[in-house]
């Protein structure tokens, strides 16, 4: 299927690795010029290179922290009339209720509901303007469904889910649509990090970890990045222009709901 959006031009974060990266590459497929952010440049600028190489498209690269104002500026600087938005930040550590702080509430607000509310803010008009733009919000199963020890994520990302809901359907008439994707578990670093978590707490192996997590899921195994990316590219594409405000799993099935 022709995705119709070549020449567009697309910010995404948190992409030199995992769900972002396979965002950028789905994209890049797709024709689209990209700017690229996340935190270390070294692996930032690899990924760059292996999408420039892979797909031909112009890459450009924003090593920086969107949590904080500094780093945001930095990025808007080089994302001023980008068509496509994807929004994207690792989660917050696991835990128990007991463990957290304001402090850490504050932290995970930061990073996963106020940084993309503000990317948005920042780029919506730009878009409103010229009567395109797809913005796509990375977000968690738990958004349906809540993990006990995510409690951090859980959080933060209802917050955003929130905003997104009205955000949606005050821009659509203007042909710009926000959606979210809410990953369950994929073969990335946040699962190997949730995996030790769980070997370490029950004293078993790594392998045993995974084997028991894929148990609970239908599908009966982690996702892949490319197939996280073929969603996200869909959803930025001229051919979803009627999905509005949609929070759209991808996790083998492993949330159990009718809806």
């Amino acid at each position: 299927m022709d995705l119709n959006i070549t020449g567009k031009r697309a910010l995404v974060c948190a992409s030199s690795k995992g769900l972002g990266r396979g965002c950028a590459m789905a994209l890049a497929e797709a024709g689209v010029d990209l700017i690229l952010n996340a935190r270390g440049a070294e692996a930032l600028e690899a990924t760059a290179q292996e999408i420039r190489d892979a797909h031909g498209v112009e890459v450009v690269c924003v090593a920086a922290d969107v949590s904080t104002e500094e780093g945001r500026s930095a990025l808007l600087e080089k994302a001023q009339g980008v068509d496509i938005l994807v929004n994207n930040a690792g989660g917050p550590p696991p835990g128990m209720w007991s463990d957290w702080d304001r402090e850490d509430f504050i932290k995970a607000l930061d990073s996963n509901m106020l940084a993309p509310i503000a990317l948005m803010k920042a780029l919506l008009p730009g878009m409103i303007d010229r009567g395109w733009g797809r913005v796509v919000n990375i977000t968690s199963q738990s958004v349906k469904a809540p993990i006990p020890q995510l409690g951090l994520s859980n959080s933060a990302r209802a917050g955003l889910t929130g905003y997104v809901a009205g955000t949606a359907r005050q821009v659509a008439e203007h042909g710009v649509t926000i959606n979210n994707l809410l990953p369950g578990i994929h073969a990335t670093d946040r699962a190997v990090s949730l995996d030790t978590g769980v070997a370490q707490n029950e004293g078993i192996s790594m392998e045993e970890a995974k084997a028991k997590r894929e148990a609970t899921i239908p599908a009966r195994r982690y996702g892949t990045p490319e197939e996280f990316g073929a969603m996200c590219a869909f959803l930025c594409s001229d051919r979803a222009g009627f999905i509005v405000g949609q929070n759209i799993l991808l996790d083998g099935g492993a949330t159990n709901a009718t809806l």
